[in-house]
């Protein structure tokens, strides 16, 4: 009687599950006819970055993409994802001990993106077409800063679980240290999917990978409403990721890349996964380094390691199709999202 319950049980947690997807995925394609004529009528249109990262003219990535900067695709598409994602979460994951951090974080960080943009159509930036680079770190620093204070103080994590050791749940305590770290990951990840928002569907196909590794990780944990919340922003990411794809009908902007690279980071800590985050956003974890690593050889040796930086460009100079670095990268994250699971199995965090 009681393994006959627990099978009901789970295939209720399953649909509960799925279900919050769909209707993520429903209500994203419902709002986004509303943004796009929203769009259109007010001409949200991004404006291309005109200066490398370390102050030259981006020459190189001008004439790479001539002709997006010859038509009009409007940015922001990002608060489709942060309405259906909050709307989704507040309604039906009613699992409020797991869902209260990552939400909030996801639409802290959303709305320091959203500033960002709106300096970018109102060109008010210089250079880099967007809010300054040191306030925007300040303001995610912050962001990151509050989650981290909730998750230690809030919900009592102390400790880092190190994976292949003989216990099951081995977890190394650290204490207040785990206040910066939990900053530090937060804010590395948010600015790496920023990083690699760079081509049409890159960014939105690598994260709809790493939130279903987590769908299913933190479901294995018990951990209902992550997965909840995680199959959440993998329905509003395949909406977005339907118009998103070669030739963009939209971008999704700093609003969403900054929401999203949050949530990926504070989903990591909640499920105690933090060793595994670089291997399951594995390509996030390249394009981040490819931009460090150019502009750390630029500033000591005075050249450059790639043709242009992150690494997505570098392969678009090398002649690759936009569509083929694309794909390529979308499947490195299919594998890497399942090297994670598989790490997450053998490794005892499931």
């Amino acid at each position: 009687m009681n393994d006959i319950f627990s099978i009901e049980l789970l295939r209720e947690e399953i649909f509960t599950v799925l279900l919050l997807g769909l209707w993520s995925f429903v209500l994203a394609m419902t709002i986004t006819p509303i943004y796009t004529w929203a769009a259109y009528r007010y001409k949200w249109w991004k404006k291309p970055r005109q200066q490398a990262l370390t102050g030259e003219k981006a020459t190189i990535f001008g004439k790479l993409h001539n002709s997006k900067h010859l038509r009009n695709i409007p940015t922001m598409a990002g608060l489709i994802m942060l309405v259906a994602i909050t709307v989704t979460t507040l309604i039906f994951n009613l699992s409020r001990e797991q869902t209260y951090l990552p939400l909030a974080a996801t639409v802290g960080a959303g709305m320091v993106g959203l500033l960002d943009d709106l300096i970018n159509l109102r060109g008010l930036g210089k250079g880099i077409a967007g809010l300054n680079s040191k306030l925007k770190f300040v303001l995610i620093f912050s962001v990151a800063t509050a989650g981290a204070l909730y998750f230690y103080y809030k919900l009592g994590f102390d400790g880092i679980h190190v994976p292949f050791i003989t216990e099951r749940l081995s977890i190394l305590t650290i204490g207040w240290l785990l206040i910066p770290l939990f900053v530090l990951v937060v804010v590395m990840t948010a600015n790496a999917v920023n990083i690699s928002d760079g081509l049409d569907g890159l960014a939105g196909g690598l994260l709809v990978n790493a939130f279903a590794a987590y769908v299913i990780i933190a479901f294995l944990q018990g951990n209902y409403g992550i997965a909840g919340f995680c199959m959440t922003v993998v329905g509003a990411l395949l909406a977005y990721v339907w118009f998103n794809i070669f030739p963009a009908r939209f971008f999704m902007g700093d609003v969403g890349s900054f929401a999203l690279g949050t949530a990926l980071g504070v989903v990591a800590m909640l499920t105690n996964t933090l060793l595994l985050l670089p291997v399951i956003g594995f390509v996030f974890v390249i394009e981040g380094g490819s931009s460090l690593l150019q502009v750390l050889s630029k500033r000591l040796f005075g050249r450059k390691l790639f043709e242009v930086a992150p690494i997505h460009h570098h392969f678009e100079a090398k002649g690759w199709p936009e569509t083929k670095v694309t794909m390529r990268f979308w499947v490195i994250g299919q594998v890497a999202g399942v090297a994670g699971i598989v790490l997450a199995l053998v490794g005892g965090h499931i």
